[in-house]
């Protein structure tokens, strides 16, 4: 219970403000590099933790692994919002806003893999757990080879 208040007091003024949230709300591009580094932290943290299951490093736990795959789903709609104009830096490199469209393109699949995870997660069937975990890493994967520093 206490990583759902965690999270949610995280993102609370996300929510509060809608979906439709402008690159204004940062008010200098550090703050839009915390938030999206933020998000994909929380991210890690419970993909990373779904890994050690699928891998064998940790007991199946249908609960655990669906909580966590709840988790990555509704933190992989965050973090592009802080990614728009004047906010390069951090660890993206400078192709995130000279090729836009395939950095978006890029985010946009990586969701829909990390929603099938859920589905998978949500149904407790390990082979397709396994199955859409590989899926949504390759996914990762892609966006770290080709849009975040080394």
């Amino acid at each position: 219970m206490k990583l759902k208040q965690v999270i949610f007091a995280a993102i609370a003024p996300v929510l509060a403000a809608g979906t439709g949230i402008a690159y204004a709300q940062f008010k200098k591009p550090e703050d839009a590099i915390k938030y999206r580094q933020s998000a994909f932290t929380v991210m890690a943290n419970s993909f990373g933790k779904i890994g050690a299951v699928v891998k064998g490093e940790a007991p199946f736990n249908k609960d655990e692994v669906a909580k966590n795959a709840a988790v990555v789903a509704m933190i992989s709609t965050l973090p592009w919002q802080a990614f728009g104009p004047g906010t390069e830096g951090g660890n993206a490199l400078p192709v995130v806003w000279s090729d836009n469209a395939k950095f978006k393109a890029a985010g946009e699949k990586m969701q829909l893999a990390v929603a099938n995870l859920n589905t998978a997660a949500q149904s407790g069937d390990q082979e397709a757990i396994k199955k859409a975990f590989g899926a949504a890493g390759a996914t990762c994967k892609g966006c770290h080879d080709d849009f975040k520093k080394k």
